[in-house]
């Protein structure tokens, strides 16, 4: 999954330490090799996503440098809007703000969600629709009593 042996290697080695830590709780898992293998399959979704996330964050400092040499104020502007966003996101209810993260920016895929929350595609969507209307809803009433 990491098409990266020095990656792949340090998930299983860190696999080992979790399971080592939380030996005492293993008592009660039914499938050690189904535990085993999605708590690995887990840890590269998690490098993946923390490598995505990372270049991620890299484009968009190198476009806010691009942005603000062209106007300071759009970038501040924008950087605000970013913060209001990041702040309405936070006042989700919980699975809400999980779903909204994976997929909007930590962009994942839909099936991606299914694994790491459990949920169906249909209730995913669900959620998703609910906060990006609530979102949006919050974003232009804050934006109509000017912030």
């Amino acid at each position: 999954m990491t098409k990266n042996a020095n990656d792949a290697e340090d998930i299983v080695q860190d696999a080992y330490c979790k399971l080592w830590d939380r030996r005492d709780e293993l008592d009660s898992v039914i499938n050690a090799e189904a535990f085993c293998v999605t708590l690995v399959k887990n840890m590269c979704l998690d490098l993946l996503r923390s490598a995505k996330r990372n270049r991620r964050e890299e484009d968009v400092a190198e476009n806010l440098t691009l942005h603000s040499e062209e106007s300071t104020d759009n970038g501040v502007i924008e950087q605000e809007n970013m913060n209001m966003i990041n702040s309405l996101i936070d006042e989700l209810p919980e699975s809400q703000r999980q779903v909204i993260r994976l997929r909007g920016i930590d962009e994942c895929s839909m099936e991606e969600i299914e694994l790491i929350t459990g949920l169906s595609a249909v209730n995913i969507r669900v959620l998703l629709s609910r906060a990006r209307k609530t979102i949006r809803t919050k974003y232009e009433t804050l934006l109509s009593y000017g912030r």
